[in-house]
């Protein structure tokens, strides 16, 4: 049984050697239509490393014909499905860009955006990357408004627009736990959260900013100068039936109304003293 296994390890061996003397034999080749038709069968074989090592090497040689579209094309699809993202956008978009009416042009543009809605980081991190992933998706809707991949595209979309609307989120909370630190971050807190009410109208955190706009608004109130402070008031209660009127039921219901009570409080306060 040993000497069997043995015998079936130095095999393997062997085919390994043979493979990579092969390899090697290929990548050394001066026949560029060889290395061609061998880079096409590590592809087809989804061997994918070999096959862009020996097509970005026959890159040139064949630029402006038919083959080397193929070439581009097979270079950024072999790199993407190794997911090396950055590398493939890289090439999806030199397709596009040198064969706009190419056989793939639609396929490379679609995929260019999903390479970019692939390396989107971590919402906590900064979103510059997940804005140009918008774009480019975005681009590629208007550009193929009929394209297959079209429901695929709308749906990154959505995902890189509720990730830009969490992140806000998080910023105009950010604001708000800082409070009055160092100056009024009360305000940054209100302007951070409508603007991403603006912008992202069907987010899933629609409720949590709007509470945080009154929150924030509340909270402004209270720490105001006596000058500034009925106004605040009046343009909380405001802020209240905002909410209410929007989420009757909402998660933050029960915090509203005690803000709504407080507020509502001064105000009578004053407009009695006012009488």
């Amino acid at each position: 049984m040993e000497k069997n296994f043995r015998h079936i390890t130095l095999a393997i061996m062997a085919l390994g050697f043979l493979s990579c003397g092969g390899y090697n034999k290929v990548i050394k080749s001066t026949d560029n239509d060889f290395k061609y038709q061998k880079a096409v069968e590590y592809y087809e074989s989804g061997d994918y490393y070999k096959a862009h090592s020996v097509l970005e090497s026959v890159g040139s040689a064949f630029r402006g014909t038919a083959k080397g579209e193929n070439v581009v094309y097979m270079i950024a699809k072999s790199y993407y499905n190794n997911k090396d993202y950055t590398s493939a956008k890289s090439y999806f978009s030199a397709y596009t860009r040198s064969y706009p009416q190419g056989e793939h042009a639609e396929e490379c543009k679609f995929l260019a955006g999903k390479c970019l809605y692939q390396d989107s980081p971590d919402v906590k991190l900064d979103q510059a990357s997940t804005v140009t992933a918008i774009d480019e998706l975005l681009e590629f809707t208007n550009l193929y408004p009929q394209s297959q991949y079209l429901p695929e595209a709308v749906s990154l979309l959505s995902e890189l627009q509720e990730k830009l609307a969490e992140k806000a989120y998080l910023n105009a909370k950010l604001y708000f736990d800082l409070g009055d630190y160092m100056g009024n971050n009360y305000r940054s807190a209100v302007v951070t959260a409508t603007n991403a009410l603006k912008l992202y109208p069907d987010t899933k955190r629609k409720e949590d900013l709007s509470f945080l706009i009154l929150d924030a608004k509340y909270m402004q109130a209270v720490k105001s100068v006596e000058s500034k402070m009925e106004d605040r008031y009046r343009d909380t209660d405001d802020e209240y039936y905002n909410y209410i009127g929007e989420f009757p039921n909402g998660k933050h219901k029960k915090e509203a109304e005690r803000i709504h009570e407080k507020t509502r409080k001064y105000i009578n306060a004053i407009d009695n003293k006012n009488k």
